[in-house]
Protein backbone atom coordinates (compact mmCIF):
# COMPACT_ATOMS: atom_id res chain seq x y z
CA UNK A 1 0.00 0.00 0.00
CA UNK A 2 0.96 3.68 -0.54
CA UNK A 3 0.55 6.72 1.75
CA UNK A 4 0.15 10.05 0.90
CA UNK A 5 0.52 12.36 3.64
CA UNK A 6 -0.13 16.82 3.09
CA UNK A 7 1.23 19.29 5.27
CA UNK A 8 1.62 23.20 5.44
CA UNK A 9 -2.02 24.06 5.11
CA UNK A 10 -3.50 26.77 7.22
CA UNK A 11 -4.66 30.11 7.11
CA UNK A 12 -3.46 32.92 5.28
CA UNK A 13 -4.10 36.58 4.20
CA UNK A 14 -4.74 37.39 0.93
CA UNK A 15 -1.71 38.41 -1.29
CA UNK A 16 0.09 36.07 0.89
CA UNK A 17 1.58 33.08 0.23
CA UNK A 18 1.87 29.18 1.65
CA UNK A 19 3.99 25.88 0.34
CA UNK A 20 2.05 22.31 0.85
CA UNK A 21 4.80 19.77 0.70
CA UNK A 22 3.03 15.62 0.06
CA UNK A 23 5.14 13.47 1.46
CA UNK A 24 4.52 9.84 -0.64
CA UNK A 25 5.35 6.44 1.49
CA UNK A 26 5.20 2.39 0.85
CA UNK A 27 5.91 -0.76 -1.34
CA UNK A 28 6.27 1.83 -4.63
CA UNK A 29 8.97 0.35 -6.90
CA UNK A 30 8.18 3.93 -9.04
CA UNK A 31 6.57 7.15 -8.20
CA UNK A 32 4.98 8.32 -12.20
CA UNK A 33 3.08 11.63 -11.71
CA UNK A 34 2.29 13.46 -9.39
CA UNK A 35 0.43 16.42 -8.20
CA UNK A 36 -1.84 19.05 -6.67
CA UNK A 37 -5.95 19.01 -6.86
CA UNK A 38 -7.99 21.30 -4.72
CA UNK A 39 -11.54 20.99 -4.01
CA UNK A 40 -13.69 24.00 -2.51
CA UNK A 41 -17.41 24.17 -0.56
CA UNK A 42 -19.82 22.84 -3.36
CA UNK A 43 -17.63 22.84 -6.34
CA UNK A 44 -15.79 19.89 -8.43
CA UNK A 45 -11.95 18.77 -7.65
CA UNK A 46 -9.82 20.79 -9.73
CA UNK A 47 -6.04 20.35 -11.09
CA UNK A 48 -4.05 22.68 -9.56
CA UNK A 49 -0.38 21.38 -11.20
CA UNK A 50 0.74 18.17 -11.53
CA UNK A 51 4.58 17.22 -12.78
CA UNK A 52 5.16 14.28 -14.50
CA UNK A 53 8.65 11.96 -13.76
CA UNK A 54 10.44 13.78 -16.43
CA UNK A 55 9.70 17.21 -14.67
CA UNK A 56 7.02 18.61 -17.19
CA UNK A 57 4.58 20.70 -15.23
CA UNK A 58 0.98 21.39 -16.17
CA UNK A 59 -1.06 24.15 -14.23
CA UNK A 60 -4.58 25.17 -13.60
CA UNK A 61 -6.00 27.99 -15.34
CA UNK A 62 -6.86 29.59 -11.80
CA UNK A 63 -3.11 29.14 -10.34
CA UNK A 64 -1.12 29.61 -13.11
CA UNK A 65 2.05 32.63 -13.02
CA UNK A 66 0.90 31.91 -8.75
CA UNK A 67 1.90 29.10 -8.20
CA UNK A 68 5.12 26.44 -8.15
CA UNK A 69 5.62 23.01 -8.44
CA UNK A 70 8.17 20.93 -7.70
CA UNK A 71 9.68 17.72 -6.85
CA UNK A 72 12.34 16.15 -4.87
CA UNK A 73 12.84 12.75 -6.33
CA UNK A 74 15.58 11.25 -3.90
CA UNK A 75 12.79 11.73 -0.80
CA UNK A 76 9.74 11.01 -2.89
CA UNK A 77 8.14 14.62 -2.07
CA UNK A 78 6.20 16.93 -4.01
CA UNK A 79 5.73 20.69 -3.32
CA UNK A 80 3.14 23.84 -3.74
CA UNK A 81 4.21 27.01 -3.94
CA UNK A 82 0.97 29.32 -4.19
CA UNK A 83 1.67 33.16 -4.07
CA UNK A 84 -0.50 36.13 -4.28
CA UNK A 85 -3.34 33.85 -2.63
CA UNK A 86 -7.01 34.78 -3.33
CA UNK A 87 -9.77 34.27 -0.88
CA UNK A 88 -11.15 31.82 -3.80
CA UNK A 89 -7.80 29.60 -3.40
CA UNK A 90 -9.98 28.55 0.24
CA UNK A 91 -10.27 25.27 -1.07
CA UNK A 92 -9.17 21.34 0.64
CA UNK A 93 -5.91 21.08 -0.89
CA UNK A 94 -5.19 17.17 -1.81
CA UNK A 95 -2.04 15.29 -3.15
CA UNK A 96 -2.41 12.85 -5.97
CA UNK A 97 0.29 10.58 -7.10
CA UNK A 98 -0.03 7.70 -10.00
CA UNK A 99 2.57 4.64 -8.60
CA UNK A 100 3.51 1.61 -10.07
CA UNK A 101 3.37 -0.33 -7.28
CA UNK A 102 6.13 -2.92 -6.09
CA UNK A 103 5.11 -6.55 -6.81
CA UNK A 104 2.74 -6.13 -9.13
CA UNK A 105 4.05 -3.08 -11.31
CA UNK A 106 0.70 -2.00 -12.07
CA UNK A 107 0.20 1.40 -12.26
CA UNK A 108 -2.23 3.13 -9.61
CA UNK A 109 -3.55 6.54 -8.47
CA UNK A 110 -3.16 7.31 -4.82
CA UNK A 111 -4.84 10.38 -3.16
CA UNK A 112 -4.00 11.66 0.42
CA UNK A 113 -6.24 12.86 2.94
CA UNK A 114 -6.08 16.57 1.99
CA UNK A 115 -4.99 19.50 3.89
CA UNK A 116 -7.52 22.94 4.40
CA UNK A 117 -6.17 25.99 3.03
CA UNK A 118 -7.97 29.32 3.68
CA UNK A 119 -7.70 32.75 2.46
CA UNK A 120 -8.96 35.07 4.55
CA UNK A 121 -8.21 38.85 6.43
Amino acid sequence: QVQLVESGGGVVQPGGSLRLSCAASGSMFRINDMGWYRQAPGKERELVARILRGGSTTYGDSVRGRSTISRDYAKTLVYLQMNSLKPEDTAVYYCHAVVTVQGSYKDVEFWGPGTLVTVSS
